[in-house]
């Protein structure tokens, strides 16, 4: 099959589950179509599915992913400040590292939100659904929402990276406060010691909650250099930790900061 054809068995499959979309017709343009596609994935409940989907859709997304490039984090330069740390800013769902951090909310199965630009959404995007079904599975074992600051760990899948890990940051609705710090810096050693217990050598953090959860950036990116500085001067099973960053003004503050 071509990128297009599973494309469209895609589509055809996602849609055919909803029969109040059984007016939709597949747009002809790529563009729309990729964009239709990661709606329904965004959208679909957790809930079986057949291997044939999964072979297809599997095929199609690692191809994509091949298409954007691939960036081995073994090749990015290191911080002059510590040989561990790596500033590099790109699409985090690009990168072949050992594991990578997804800022996600507290449900821990993704964003629902058609296209929504989160990084959670984006993630569980490349991934595939199987990441929403295993997230799903890790809930309904533990029964209750994911507390602030703590983290879970999942496959890759079809992600660059060998393994997601998913951790909740604070929201800040108003003035910031030193619990807001404390639990920013409860996500990031949650993850090095989830990281690191899973004999894991390597991770990138995005900038947990400096989107949608509203954490000022310089104060975010501050906690997280001092964070991981103290816990790599403590426990050395993790040998890299990059900080990946999309936007220009994030890149500036970390840059200053790492020197």
């Amino acid at each position: 099959m071509t990128q297009k054809e599973r494309r469209e068995y895609l589509i055809r499959e996602l849609l055919s589950e909803h029969p109040q979309y059984s007016n939709i017709r597949i747009p002809h343009g790529e563009d729309e179509q990729k964009r239709l596609l990661r709606s329904l994935m965004n959208i679909r409940p957790p809930r079986p599915i057949s291997g044939e989907f999964l072979e297809i859709q599997d095929e199609y997304l690692r191809e994509e992913t091949e298409a954007k490039g691939i960036t081995d984090s073994a090749s990015l330069p290191v911080s002059p400040l510590d040989s561990r740390l790596v500033l590099w800013r790109g699409d985090i769902t690009t990168l072949k590292i050992d594991a990578i951090v997804n800022a996600a909310n507290s449900a821990l199965r993704g964003c629902f939100v058609p296209c929504h630009s989160c990084v959670d959404n984006i993630i569980h995007s490349v991934s595939g659904i199987q990441l929403r079904l295993t997230c799903d599975e890790i809930m309904r074992e533990q029964g209750y929402e994911e507390p602030t600051g703590r983290a879970k760990i999942t496959p890759g899948y079809n992600l660059p990276a060998c393994y997601v890990l998913h951790t909740v940051g604070p929201i800040v609705s108003g003035r910031l406060t030193d619990r807001h710090c404390r639990q920013l810096a409860d996500c990031y050693r949650s993850c090095l010691d989830l990281a690191a217990e899973s004999g894991l050598k390597s991770v990138a953090f995005c900038c947990i909650s400096t989107g949608e959860f509203h954490f000022p950036r310089k104060k975010a990116a501050e906690i997280a250099v001092r964070t991981v500085m103290d816990y790599l001067n403590r426990d050395t099973r993790i040998k890299k930790v990059v900080f990946n960053v999309f936007k220009e003004e994030d890149y500036d503050i970390y840059r200053e900061l790492l020197g």
